[in-house]
């Protein structure tokens, strides 16, 4: 089970997003096409499925713990019809169609995903350095967590968040959890399955826009355009391209291969995955690692 922890800058957020169950990223407006941090972004969202972790950050605590949720075939969906396309339209163009909607904002939040409480969204946050100390080794992408809306991690790290979360969430008399001070949860996901049927949300659709508007003939411009197409390709397990790369339980990308240092000189995978031995999960077998080139090596 691989895990999300996304940024916020403020509590009220994290209230909002825990009781609906709802989370979309909010965008720079695109200059008639997409930049690499959008196209690192699409990418992240096309690989989440459903059952991976969710976490929150904001001023050096973290909050958790959700999961991702199926709701009509999928975790994740396109906030609006079209949102794939590098322009941005009038907040009253899109508002019948929004999926999550936050206002004039909503227009640069391109991608929503959905989850739920697992077990709950503790009110107590874990500051970053008691994170990190609880379980040194494990965490990897959290140390390189720098400029971005969100990150993902694999399994192994996955769990040692977990871990500390509920270790400093047990009730101080007893073992169990302390469930008497945890965030509400009402769910706005019956509302949105309902719009989910009217529309063309799918994420598929909004890759399919991505790629387009940075292709130059035969080829693409953008490197992290390319991850983002063969991520989201690879986790439908679409058949051509899986028949080439093979089938992958776990994919992610930009994941940092050096040991620590400023995080603007990291190496970093472009893609990197791995697959558990059939009915052994979480033991893994294979690892899959991909380097992206725009052009064709002769």
């Amino acid at each position: 089970m691989a895990g999300y922890i996304f940024s916020l800058d403020n509590l009220d957020s994290l209230h909002l997003y825990t009781r609906n169950g709802v989370y979309s990223t909010k965008l720079s407006s695109p200059s008639g096409h997409w930049a690499k941090h959008h196209e690192g972004t699409f990418a992240d969202y096309s690989s989440m499925k459903t059952g991976d972790n969710v976490y929150f950050f904001i001023e050096r605590k973290i909050y958790g713990i959700g999961k991702l949720l199926d709701l009509e075939g999928d975790c994740k969906y396109l906030n609006y019809p079209e949102a794939g396309v590098p322009r941005t339209p009038g907040y009253h163009e899109v508002r019948n169609q929004l999926l999550w909607d936050e206002g004039e904002s909503s227009v640069d939040q391109r991608f929503v995903c959905f989850f739920e409480p697992d077990p709950y969204f503790f009110v107590t946050g874990i500051d970053m350095d008691d994170v990190l100390s609880s379980n040194p080794s494990a965490f990897k992408m959290l140390r390189a967590f720098w400029k971005l809306s969100f990150i993902k991690f694999d399994d192994d790290e996955n769990q040692a968040f977990r871990d500390i979360v509920l270790k400093r969430n047990q009730s101080s008399r007893s073992s169990s959890l302390d469930s008497q001070r945890i965030f509400s949860f009402e769910p706005i996901h019956d509302q949105i399955s309902n719009r989910l049927r009217g529309g063309d949300y799918r994420i598929g659709a909004g890759i399919s826009s991505i790629l387009s508007s940075c292709a130059d003939g035969d080829h693409l411009r953008h490197e992290m355009a390319l991850e983002a197409g063969l991520i989201y390709q690879l986790s439908i397990r679409d058949p051509e391209t899986c028949e080439m790369f093979d089938e992958w339980d776990y994919l992610s990308h930009q994941v940092v291969a050096s040991p620590f240092k400023p995080i603007d000189y990291m190496d970093k995978m472009d893609l990197f995955g791995y697959s558990y031995i059939p009915g052994f999960v979480p033991t893994k077998s294979r690892f899959f690692v991909g380097e992206i080139k725009k052009v064709a090596l002769h």
